[in-house]
C-alpha cells in the first residue's frame, strides 16, 4: 500500500466511535473493557471497541425504556425526516463507510459500496412507510356499534445483526424500528462492530433523540442479551443469525412471551432447467453465488443443473469463477475478499473434501491460497453427491456446487428436501413450469430468472427453519407495531 493509502485507512478508523452508544451518550464499557477488530485479509488488528458486560446491556435497555414513551408520541413526519437525513448522510459518506466496511469485513470496495446504498434504501423507504401506519373503522355486524382498529408501536426493541452485511442488516431492523415509533437496543457482530458504530453516529447527527438507538457492542453476546431478553422490558427481539442461535433466543423470549422476528440460515436451491438461457443462468449464479464471497444466506449452496446441460454450465461458470481476481478488498480489480476468519476458512476446506471424497470433481479452484489473510479460491464442483455434507450445510464461501438432475418432480423433491425454506432461484424459459416450481418450492422468496432477491421495498424472510416474520417492504414495519382494538357502543 501507499502511504497515502495507510493514511487515509487511519483516519477512516481514527473518526469512528468505538465506545458504547447509551442513551445518546459515547461512554466506555464498564470497567474499560475492550475487545479487537481484526481485519481478514491480514488477521491483523484494526483498532479495539468497547466490550459491554451485562450491567452495560441494562443500561442500554434503561435509556430505551425511558426514551420510549416520547419517542412513540413523536409526529410520524418528524421520524420520517429523521429517517430521510440519515438517507442522505450515509449517500455523503459512501466512500468512507465503504472502506471502513471492507477494513473490517473483507468485502470488495465496490461491493461495499453496493451495501451502503442498499442499506440506505432501507431509510428512504421506511421514511415513506412512517407516515402511512394506518388502522381501520368499521360498522359492527349487528349495527349497534363501531370498530375502531389503530397500530401502536410495539415497545422497546432488542436487534441483533450478524457480520456478514454490517450495515445493512442494521438499517432493515432499525429503519422500521424508528418508522413505527420503537426504541432500541442494537447489538452488532463483534467481528464487525465498527460499521454500526459509525451508523450510530450518522443517527445523532440526523436528529435522533437521545436514547432511541443504543448500541452496545460485545464478544459474550449472550451473556449481555439475555438478561435483556428475559427481563420483559423489551418488548421485541429481531435477529438475524443461524438457525441454532435463533432456537436458543426464541425459547429465551418465551418466557416474558417476545413477540419475535427470526432471519436464520438458508440452504439455498439453484434450479437450471434445460430450456433455460445458460449464459443467463450462469450470470444469475455468479450473483447468487459471489455476492459476499458466498458469506450470505441467500447465497446459491446447491445448484441442480438438468443432466443435459450440466456439463456446459460447469464449464461456463467455471471459466468466470476462475477469473474473478482475490485478494484485499481495497486493492483494485479485486473482486473475491477474505472470509471472515479462520474458522470459515477451515470449514469451506472440510466441506469441500468432503465433496471431492464423495466423488465430486475440482473444475477449478478447491483450496485456499498460500499466504496471510482468510482466503479461499472461487471454486466449482462437478458432480456433487447429494449425501455430500455441502447439501445440507450451508458453505458460506466461494464454491458453487453443481448436482446434475433428470426431471422436474426429482428436483422439486431435492430442492424441499432440507429444514430450511428461506430462498431457492429457478431458471427456465418455459413461464407454465416457472409457475408450477415456485409455487411448489417451500421457500419464502424465488427468483425466477434473476440472482437476486433482496430488496428494500420486498418482504425477505423464509418458512420452516429459516425464520418468522418478514423484514422490508410494507409488511415489514409491521412487525413493529401492535394492532388494538377499540369497540364504541353507539346506544
Amino acid at each position: 500500500m501507499s502511504a497515502h493509502e495507510v493514511d487515509r485507512e487511519a483516519a477512516v478508523l481514527e473518526a469512528v466511535p468505538t465506545q458504547l452508544l447509551v442513551g445518546g451518550e459515547w461512554r466506555d464499557a464498564e470497567a474499560g473493557a475492550t475487545f479487537e477488530v481484526i481485519d481478514p485479509s491480514t488477521g491483523r488488528v484494526l483498532c479495539t471497541v468497547a466490550d459491554a458486560s451485562p450491567a452495560d446491556g441494562v443500561a442500554a435497555l434503561d435509556a430505551a425504556v425511558a426514551a420510549q414513551a416520547d419517542f412513540a408520541a413523536m409526529p410520524p413526519r418528524e421520524r420520517s425526516d429523521i429517517l430521510t437525513r440519515a438517507f442522505e448522510l450515509l449517500h455523503e459518506r459512501i466512500d468512507d463507510l465503504a472502506l471502513l466496511m471492507t477494513l473490517e469485513m473483507g468485502k470488495p470496495l465496490a461491493e461495499a459500496k453496493g451495501e451502503i446504498t442498499y442499506a440506505a434504501e432501507f431509510f428512504r423507504h421506511f421514511a415513506g412507510e412512517a407516515t402511512r401506519i394506518s388502522g381501520g373503522y368499521q360498522t359492527a355486524p349487528a349495527g349497534g356499534a363501531r370498530f375502531l382498529i389503530a397500530k401502536q408501536p410495539v415497545g422497546p426493541c432488542l436487534l441483533i445483526t450478524p457480520w456478514n452485511f454490517p450495515m445493512a442488516m442494521g438499517t432493515r431492523k432499525i429503519g422500521p424500528a424508528i418508522a413505527a415509533g420503537c426504541t432500541s437496543v442494537i447489538k452488532p457482530a463483534h467481528q464487525t462492530p465498527l460499521s454500526m458504530l459509525a451508523l450510530g453516529q450518522i443517527l445523532i447527527e440526523a436528529g435522533l433523540p437521545e436514547g432511541v438507538v443504543n448500541i452496545v457492542t460485545a464478544q459474550r453476546s449472550g451473556e449481555v442479551m439475555e438478561p435483556l431478553i428475559r427481563s420483559g422490558r423489551a418488548r421485541k427481539l429481531s435477529f438475524t443469525g443461524s438457525t441454532k442461535v435463533g432456537k436458543i433466543l426464541l425459547e429465551q423470549c418465551a418466557d416474558k412471551v417476545l413477540r419475535t422476528s427470526m432471519e436464520l440460515g438458508g440452504n439455498a436451491p439453484f434450479i437450471v432447467f434445460e430450456d433455460a438461457d445458460l449464459d443467463e443462468a450462469v450470470s444469475g449464479a455468479l450473483a447468487a453465488k459471489m455476492r459476499n464471497m458466498g458469506e450470505a444466506c441467500t447465497a446459491a449452496n446447491r445448484i441442480y443443473v438438468h443432466e443435459s446441460v450440466a456439463e456446459e454450465f460447469g464449464q461456463k461458470l467455471a471459466e468466470q469463477m476462475g477469473g474473478m481476481p482475490v485478494g484485499r478488498g481495497t486493492e483494485d480489480g479485486v473482486r473475491v475478499g477474505p472470509l471472515i476468519d479462520q474458522a470459515a476458512q477451515d470449514k469451506v476446506t472440510e466441506l469441500v473434501a468432503d465433496a471431492v471424497d464423495r466423488g465430486a470433481r475440482v473444475v477449478t479452484g478447491g483450496s485456499a491460497p498460500e499466504g496471510e489473510g482468510y482466503f479461499f479460491t472461487p471454486t466449482v464442483l462437478t458432480d456433487v453427491s447429494r449425501e455430500a455434507r455441502m447439501g445440507s450445510e450451508e458453505i458460506f464461501g466461494p464454491v458453487a456446487a453443481i448436482t446434475p438432475f433428470s426431471t422436474e418432480e426429482e428436483v422439486i423433491a431435492a430442492a424441499n428436501d432440507t429444514p430450511y425454506g428461506l430462498v431457492a432461484y429457478v431458471f427456465t424459459n418455459d413461464l407454465r413450469r416457472s409457475l408450477r416450481v415456485a409455487e411448489a418450492l417451500e421457500t419464502g422468496m424465488v427468483g425466477l430468472n434473476q440472482g437476486v432477491v433482496s430488496n428494500p421495498a420486498a418482504p425477505f424472510g423464509g418458512v420452516k427453519e429459516s425464520g418468522l416474520g418478514r423484514e422490508g417492504g410494507d409488511t415489514g414495519i409491521e412487525e413493529f407495531l401492535e394492532t388494538k382494538y377499540i369497540g364504541i357502543a353507539l346506544a
